[in-house]
């Protein structure tokens, strides 16, 4: 059943069938061949089960604030804001890319989202003050990865849903994890600055400064609404994703006034098919993660894997090359979704945290979004630079390295120091 459930599968992605479809069809024909067609209307019930979760109600509010957010002033004023702090250092623009993709990425829980924002406002400055114009397409996108690590990120909720771990403890996991990409991406930014002797910006200001975070306040607070409700329980991650929309739709409307009531049902009808992907995936998932349990696959696959091996160490090394393969030819959510269930017993089997191995799993898929073939960010930055994704690929290299060196520590570090999450 293992054997027709995976050839089935990856028969239907090489012709190019869409994950979704995939997943159910594959799930639909091991159901038949196994048990016979008299199952089929369970595959409707696992269908509509699996998406029977409150928490999953933070995915489309979640999706839908930060495209409210990305396409209005608020990334333009947080980028002002960065860049009167630290605009005036050799290479201060790339800095303040990187800050501000990890401020964004603490407002919209998407890669794409954060490149989009963050690139929309910031790529033709960086042009006109003579960076190296791939290069800074690749540094935005290398930063996007970091939208799905720092809290609120989709597929944490998702993960969190799949292995039955608390949301709000995985959002808390994932901030040092994020900080840290961040600081590699600004070291090897501030290291091509010198060496390609970019420009220094504009003298610091204290008045520039005070009217940049005024105008700021507003987009500053989001993070500090939502995160700050979550972590001190006056709402649940779900309820803050709502809480979020609602404060995107009035700061956007009535604050800053750039959403007109046409704009905001584009923005809306937008989310909406963005979302619908996401949950069709997670609701064909259902009759696929029946057949993974009814078969015992994951089982079958965990007892194999410790059969060539019982050191952790050599077993989550391979893991974490499959998880960076996986990020190359699968969209984020669908690989979380589909590798989860897969992963979870064996990760157990080896005392592995499922909070640690949840926050890995994300950074390593997160990865994913800057390697051909499917690098929605690099997708992203190629259509706001007009740039060639292969000329952006090749740009991209040192911090795709730097990325990789931060997922491997994060997966050993607390391997070797129990109990300790990064």
């Amino acid at each position: 059943m293992a054997a027709l459930l995976f050839s089935v599968f990856i028969t239907l992605l090489i012709i190019g069938v869409p994950v979704a479809f995939s997943i159910g069809s594959a799930a639909a024909v091991t159901i038949v061949a196994g048990l016979g067609s008299g199952k089929l209307m369970m595959i409707i019930q696992r269908m509509f089960e699996s998406c029977n979760s409150f928490s999953l109600i933070a995915v489309p509010f979640f999706i839908f604030a930060g495209d409210l957010l990305s396409k209005g002033k608020i990334s333009r004023l947080l980028v002002e804001f960065c860049e009167s702090i630290l605009g005036m250092i050799r290479g201060g623009l790339s800095i303040v890319s990187v800050l501000a993709g990890m401020f964004f990425a603490a407002i919209s829980g998407s890669g794409a989202a954060t490149t989009a924002a963050v690139g929309g406002a910031l790529i033709g400055e960086l042009k006109s003050r003579g960076y190296d114009e791939a290069s800074s397409a690749a540094l935005i996108a290398a930063a996007g990865t970091i939208g799905v690590v720092i809290p609120p990120s989709v597929p944490m909720v998702l993960y969190a849903v799949i292995a039955e771990v608390s949301v709000s403890s995985l959002f808390k996991a994932g901030f040092i994890p994020g900080f840290i990409m961040g600081s590699v991406l600004i070291l090897i930014a501030l290291f091509q600055a010198y060496s390609l002797n970019y420009p220094k910006g504009e003298n610091f200001s204290l008045k520039r400064f005070i009217k940049s975070f005024i105008y700021a306040v507003p987009g500053i607070m989001m993070p500090i609404i939502i995160l700050g409700g979550i972590f001190s329980g006056i709402f649940t991650p779900s309820e803050a994703a709502a809480i979020a929309v609602v404060y995107a739709i009035f700061v956007s409307m009535f604050i800053y006034r750039d959403l007109s009531l046409k704009g905001l049902f584009e923005i809306m009808s937008g989310s909406a098919r963005t979302s619908a992907v996401i949950m069709i995936i997670i609701a064909c998932s259902g009759p696929f993660g029946w057949c993974l349990a009814n078969w015992k696959i994951p089982e079958t696959i965990s007892s194999s894997v410790l059969s060539i091996s019982s050191n952790k160490y050599i077993i989550m090394m391979l893991i974490s090359v499959i998880i960076l393969i996986a990020g190359v030819f699968m969209e984020t959510s669908s690989a979380i979704i589909l590798l989860t269930p897969v992963f979870l017993p064996l990760v157990k089997a080896l005392g592995v945290s499922t909070m640690h191995f949840g926050v890995l799993f994300v950074v390593g898929i997160a990865i994913g979004m800057i390697t051909p073939p499917v690098a929605i960010n690099l997708f992203v930055a190629s259509g706001i630079t007009g740039l060639s994704l292969e000329k952006i690929s090749r740009a991209v290299v040192p911090y795709l390295i730097g990325l990789i060196i931060v997922f491997l520590v994060i997966v050993f570090v607390p391997l070797f120091f129990p109990g300790m999450i990064l």
